[in-house]
């Protein structure tokens, strides 16, 4: 584990490489699991504000899901996530030509529609983070849809912090990025990776 500040990073975010695929897995972490992305309270009043722009793009099944439980939920662990279609998909998924799954969000932003591109952990993913008193552990979670994606990111040299340091940044800040690169390359520098 690196000690950056006031989190604990694992050592996968240094040594594991990884670029997302999206030709290959055509968005699988959005329509696979049991549970929605998770969310902060603050993130489901911003999902409500930028229904209304991605309503249309939503399919009918997400759009009842909604309509009945709303844009997220508390599953079984106590976690509040986005809700779900069908026990699997997110209700803010929508499909681009090819079969592609993309964030119904995601797609209004970069079109314009809204000014949120989406919630925190999903731009962080394959990232996730646990909350404790003192310190947030930074985890790379290893699913086997994202295979591709290191095969991706090792051959383009792509570390996993590299690959997250936009959402790294807009989640710690610049200074708390700057001395994860540098602790980042002083590890491999001393201890290579894989």
């Amino acid at each position: 584990m690196l000690e950056i500040q006031n989190t604990l990073v694992s050592l996968d975010l240094v040594e594991r490489f990884f670029c997302c695929d999206l030709e290959r897995c055509l968005g699988q972490c959005c329509i696979d699991g049991d549970a929605g992305a998770p969310v902060t309270p603050e993130e489901v009043e911003r999902l409500k504000e930028v229904l209304p722009a991605v309503l249309d793009d939503l399919s009918p099944a997400a759009r009842r899901v909604i309509e009945e439980q709303g844009v997220a939920y508390t599953d079984e662990e106590g976690d509040l996530v986005t809700s779900i279609v069908n026990g699997r998909d997110c209700v803010f998924t929508c499909y681009a030509p090819g079969g592609v799954c993309l964030c119904a969000i995601e797609k209004a932003y970069r079109e314009g529609r809204v000014g949120w591109r989406k919630p925190s952990s999903c731009a962080l993913y394959p990232v996730r983070l646990k909350e404790y008193k003192d310190f947030t552990a930074v985890n790379l979670h290893r699913w086997k849809i994202c295979k591709c994606a290191e095969v991706l990111g090792r051959s383009k040299g792509l570390r996993a912090y590299e690959f997250l340091r936009g959402p790294l940044t807009e989640r710690f800040g610049e200074e708390w990025y700057a001395e994860l690169a540098a602790t980042c390359e002083e590890y491999l520098r001393q201890y290579g990776g894989e």
